[in-house]
């Protein structure tokens, strides 16, 4: 499953510099709880304004210190400063640590696989029939029917639609089938020391994953398998978001991620509203561009754009489409051409468990599939 490369694991995107120039004082209400009228209203277009604040996040994590990761180092030294850099932050025994390395096998093909996620190379097109098919929606009701109770349950305690914890898992493992077969140990030892570009996040993973199964007791480190990115279970968490981030969802005393629904259901919804999920908010709306507006591309995903300043562009939500102040704006070559959305809070805090835009909307539709029962047609 190509989607599983980058799963609850990518690092925080900054946000644009000038959306800093507002301080968070300032947000007016209307950006921080989205309203829930349609486009009906016309939305006065007005000259670019002051860009809004970008949601709050959750710390960055820990990354890898050079001494691990420079490539410039010959690869026996990087090992053993990173049994050094282990012990001293997670407190994990150092013979520990190089007794699993020793076990650690480079894979190319995880390299090869990482190189060339689908969301790289697709077009929406392409990418959209993956997830939005028939198999698919009807995979994802079947499985909301089986796990009603417990899934609404976490819906109402955190406000994180229950179609959309089963659309995530869906995209990411097709409702459980498709967990991965990579040794995670593997997986994180080749990117760590065999993929320099982004070393410095694959190493402070595969440090996360000695912590992890050091709290964990359930997990065995030398044969827990997951995707060829390290990410584990139904809900695909990486090492780190696993350790911050999963809730033991019915007290049994351990967070399982891998099979068990209870914890997997709470963890899907925490990781929404740590990165700022807002209950009943919407996510995405299609949008008309004018027949005069030039092409705009934001260049990320963060909602900092006033509708009005986007109306100013040429850029509207189409009509009985949801409304909230604060998005962005996709430009995607969808089957008929080209397709525009307003990416709203909830969408940003999508891209926070994938970094890309195509995945992001292919959850919110799959949910809307999902909810409405009415094929790949659904919003």
């Amino acid at each position: 499953m190509m989607s599983l490369a980058l799963s609850a694991c990518a690092t925080q995107v900054p946000p644009p510099k000038s959306a800093a120039i507002m301080p968070a004082a300032t947000l007016a209400p209307s950006a921080t709880a989205a309203t829930q009228a349609t486009a009906m209203a016309p939305i006065t277009a007005a000259p670019p304004s002051v860009l809004l604040p970008p949601i709050p996040q959750p710390p960055e994590r820990p990354l890898a210190p050079p001494a691990v990761t420079d490539a410039a180092i010959p690869q026996p030294q990087r090992v053993e400063a990173f049994v050094d850099y282990t012990a001293q932050a997670y407190n994990v025994a150092p013979q520990r640590i190089r007794d699993a390395l020793a076990q650690a096998e480079y894979k190319q093909n995880i390299i090869d696989a990482i190189s060339r996620p689908a969301e790289g190379v697709k077009p929406w097109r392409d990418y959209r029939v993956i997830f939005l098919n028939d198999a698919r929606i009807d995979g994802g009701r079947a499985f909301y029917a089986q796990h009603r109770d417990a899934l609404e349950r976490v819906a109402t305690q955190t406000g994180v639609p229950a179609e959309y914890i089963v659309a995530i898992i869906g995209v990411e493992t097709n409702y459980g089938k498709i967990t991965g077969n990579y040794r995670v140990l593997d997986a994180l030892y080749t990117l760590a020391f065999g993929y320099p570009k982004r070393a410095p996040f694959f190493a402070g993973e595969l440090a996360q994953l000695f912590a992890l199964t050091q709290e964990e007791k359930q997990l065995d480190l030398i044969t827990l398998n997951g995707s060829y990115a390290g990410a584990m279970g139904m809900g695909q968490f990486m090492p780190s978001s696993y350790r911050l981030w999963a809730k033991d969802g019915d007290g049994d005393g351990r967070r399982d991620l891998l099979t068990h629904t209870p914890d997997v259901f709470a963890s899907i919804a925490n990781y929404f509203v740590v990165h700022g999920w807002q209950r009943g908010g919407p996510v995405a709306a299609r949008a008309v561009r004018d027949a005069t507006a030039a092409d705009f591309a934001p260049g990320n995903v963060e909602p900092v754009y006033p509708l009005a300043d986007l109306a100013s562009r040429g850029y509207r939500p189409q009509s009985g489409e949801p409304v909230a102040e604060g998005a962005t704006l996709l430009s995607l070559d969808g089957e008929l051409g080209k397709e525009y959305w307003l990416g709203y809070r909830n969408f940003y805090v999508i891209t926070r468990y994938n970094r890309s835009p195509m995945y992001a909307l292919s959850v919110h539709q799959l949910a809307q599939a999902i909810r409405a029962g009415a094929g790949v047609a659904a919003r």
